[in-house]
């Protein structure tokens, strides 16, 4: 019962995917999570893996680290440097404290060492999964891209002039895109308990709108009416 693919994106069961090439281990894995109504996908090969993960989205991925085609760095690696940043639970059977500097250099978020018990790993991949993971350096939809290291956003690779509250909600819509984000998780994303009056968002989506999409026939920063903004682009025709 080990599915190619998310079987249904409708529900809000837990969605992970399993990268492990040990079948006897992947399937005890995959059927102690269904009955914990868990749904689970899997891939028996670190480029099988990356594949799903750059076509699905997850809440969390349970990755091995010693994997045929591509080992468990070198997923975490390209994923991150894709923006992806769903976060990652490495399995290993090493415990050496290099393995997890490595692992978390990769852009790893959680260890587990191998034997496990899967009540634990239940509980470190539903921790994770709450979270999108700080790991990620990099944003992107279409040609908009945020660097976050360096605090800049850039638009067919021109720097935009964003104020760090505006640099921030962009990083907010971004990282829910392409599904909208209302008003209400945006002022608090951005100012949390701290909040201005609703103009003072108004005034920082409408300077965002010019930067963004200023001179720019393909528009990414959308009013979604009744659900707030969404960074996106559009429907052909």
């Amino acid at each position: 019962m080990m599915a190619e693919s998310v079987t249904n994106k409708l529900t809000d069961k837990l969605q992970l995917l399993l990268v492990e090439d040990d079948l006897d281990l992947a399937t005890a894995v995959i059927d102690y999570l269904d009955l914990e109504d868990i749904q689970c996908d899997h891939a028996a090969n670190g480029l099988a893996g990356l594949n799903l993960i750059e076509t699905n989205r997850y809440d969390a991925v349970i990755l091995d680290l010693n994997l045929p085609k591509m080992n468990g760095l070198h997923v975490c690696e390209n994923l991150r440097a894709q923006g992806i940043d769903t976060p990652v639970l490495m399995l290993t059977a090493r415990d050496t404290l290099d393995d997890k500097l490595t692992g978390f250099s990769k852009g790893a978020d959680d260890y587990l060492i191998k034997p496990f018990a899967m009540e634990e790993l239940i509980v470190r991949a539903q921790v994770l999964a709450k979270r999108r993971s700080g790991q990620v350096s990099r944003l992107s939809v279409s040609d908009l891209e945020i660097d976050l290291k360096q605090h800049q956003a850039y638009r067919a690779n021109s720097p935009l002039k964003l104020s760090p509250t505006a640099l921030k909600i962009l990083e907010v819509l971004m990282r829910s895109s392409p599904n909208p984000v209302s008003r209400e998780t945006i002022m608090q994303g951005v100012w949390g308990d701290d909040q201005p009056d609703s103009n003072s968002l108004k005034v920082h989506i409408f300077n965002l709108r010019k930067q963004v999409d200023a001179e720019q026939d393909n528009k990414l920063l959308h009013t979604i009416a009744g659900k707030g903004f969404a960074i996106k682009e559009q429907p052909e025709g």
